[in-house]
């Protein structure tokens, strides 16, 4: 099953310096029927203006990858951590017991990311931060693992407490995939344009896009345009 949730329909705040998208239920924007998917429970498409961000606040007990998009975006938190993401990078926080920390585009351009926050199966655990480059998320036969809960992949993907797993990456215009799927999946159409396909429906996604995809083992990907994919596996409650 698939349900699509065209760009146009996310919930939107302008604060001249941010443009957010929610995808969930976040800050001044409520949706009932949009509070979370499982133990996924916020996605922001975020535009923020060279030389602002966000200042010093606190998380607990949650989750928070950070997907660069465009531009770089400087980390700095109380337990001594700090580090610049760049386009092609990503970084992930445990908030655990607690942590304070700022992130601000200190570049000269605009910064977009996807902020991905998702629910732990441990709760108050010592916070931690960790930020890393994949230098093979461009390729054509599917997506690069990024981020995962399962002891097996943390060779090749950055850490989380929770059994999900992130992928993304670019893909061009041609190309076809399958992609299994262990819970249930958020796809996002970071750029470009593709076909998400099950065996009984077939959904288009554009820039901006994201997608549900409940009860299916597995879905296919044609690539009807250049495109960079997002993939979030994560269990429901």
């Amino acid at each position: 099953m698939i349900k699509h949730f065209p760009f146009q329909q996310l919930g939107k705040a302008d604060h001249g310096w941010l443009k957010a998208n929610h995808h969930f239920s976040f800050a001044h924007y409520y949706n009932p029927s949009r509070m979370e998917f499982g133990t996924l429970r916020v996605v922001n498409d975020d535009w923020v203006e060279p030389g602002q961000g966000f200042p010093p606040h606190p998380h607990n007990n949650m989750e928070i990858i950070t997907f660069v998009r465009s531009g770089s975006v400087t980390h700095e938190d109380n337990k001594g951590n700090k580090g610049v993401t760049e386009n092609g990078e990503v970084q992930v926080m445990s908030a655990g017991t607690g942590i304070v920390h700022s992130e601000y585009n200190l570049s000269k351009d605009p910064l977009t990311i996807y902020q991905i926050w998702i629910e732990p199966n441990q709760r108050n655990v010592k916070p931690r931060w960790e930020a890393k480059r994949f230098r093979n998320n461009n390729k054509n036969d599917g997506l690069s693992l990024l981020v995962s809960g399962y002891p097996e992949d943390q060779d090749d993907a950055l850490f989380i407490y929770q059994e999900a797993r992130v992928f993304g990456g670019k893909v061009s215009k041609g190309s076809t995939f399958e992609h299994k799927i262990h819970h249930q999946a958020y796809i996002l159409a970071s750029s470009g344009r593709f076909e998400v396909i099950t065996d009984d429906a077939t959904v288009i996604l554009n820039t901006g896009d994201g997608a549900e995809v409940t009860k299916e083992a597995s879905v296919r990907f044609t690539v009807l345009d250049d495109s960079e994919i997002v993939l979030i596996d994560a269990p429901s409650h």
